[in-house]
């Protein structure tokens, strides 16, 4: 009875690790700050009755140990997206959890759930908000109302290729490259042609819905917070992702300009 006792408690203790270690990944890989999910991760043991539990959370991975019987256990954060929604939903499950309205096992279920929900606009949707990002900021910044047609478009179709490159390539910084250099390409042909007025103008619009604002949001929130590490590693992500949009946009000026 007590071999039973003890393996349904380590099994019971395993699945809260595994629990925090999902919700953890979740929360960072969808553009959450680290502060949050180290206080999220410590609510879930606090309610699931493990006060000595301990994590280790970086934008890479996280590192989770219950006590010296469970072990530590690791998961590994591949990609890093921004989606509100699956962090609402990790806060939403962990709330339900707390007032004990589900099993730790049934949390963990819905996290999987949560780890794949799809878009929640369709596609159509998202490129209508980048093409009219784009030309907004061209009227509002810039004051220049007849290129504001012409760069919706520049806009749109610059994000569509960030979009579609995406998907193919691990590498962020390449879809930021190889979009900043088609942007800068399509305005200047847009102008040429006699479609646009001016080529900074439709460039600067166009580019806005590229550019890494939340991540260097996040960035300075982590060292606020004093995470020291996630940090200046989001920082220089973020920043790299920008640089890679200055040099696309130069890159086509230099060649086509």
């Amino acid at each position: 009875m007590r071999k039973q006792e003890r393996k349904k408690t380590q099994s019971y203790k395993n699945k809260v690790v595994q629990t925090c270690l999902l919700a953890g990944k979740i929360l960072i890989e969808n553009g959450s700050e680290l502060n949050r999910v180290s206080d999220t991760i410590k609510r879930i043991a606090m309610n699931a009755g493990l006060d000595d539990l301990n994590a280790y959370v970086t934008i890479t991975g996280l590192m989770i140990s219950a006590n010296d019987e469970a072990g530590a256990q690791i998961k590994e954060v591949e990609q890093r997206n921004f989606d509100l929604r699956r962090i609402a939903a990790v806060n939403k499950l962990s709330r339900r959890f707390a007032e004990h309205k589900l099993t730790i096992f049934q949390f963990y279920r819905l996290l999987l759930k949560v780890e794949h929900i799809g878009l929640y606009y369709p596609f159509w949707l998202l490129m209508v908000a980048a093409a009219v990002l784009s030309g907004a900021i061209t009227v509002v910044f810039n004051n220049d109302l007849p290129d504001f047609f012409i760069t919706s478009l520049v806009g749109m179709f610059g994000w569509l290729i960030f979009h579609e490159l995406s998907l193919r390539v691990q590498a962020s910084f390449i879809s930021e490259f190889v979009s900043a250099m088609a942007i800068g390409a399509m305005a200047i042909y847009a102008v040429r042609l006699g479609l646009g007025q001016s080529t900074d103008n439709i460039i600067i619009g166009a580019v806005m819905p590229l550019v890494p604002g939340v991540p260097i949001t996040n960035a300075v929130r982590d060292l606020i917070s004093g995470n020291l590490i996630s940090g200046p590693a989001r920082g220089v992500e973020a920043l790299i992702c920008a640089c890679a949009l200055g040099f696309g946009v130069s890159l086509a000026l230099i060649w086509l300009g």
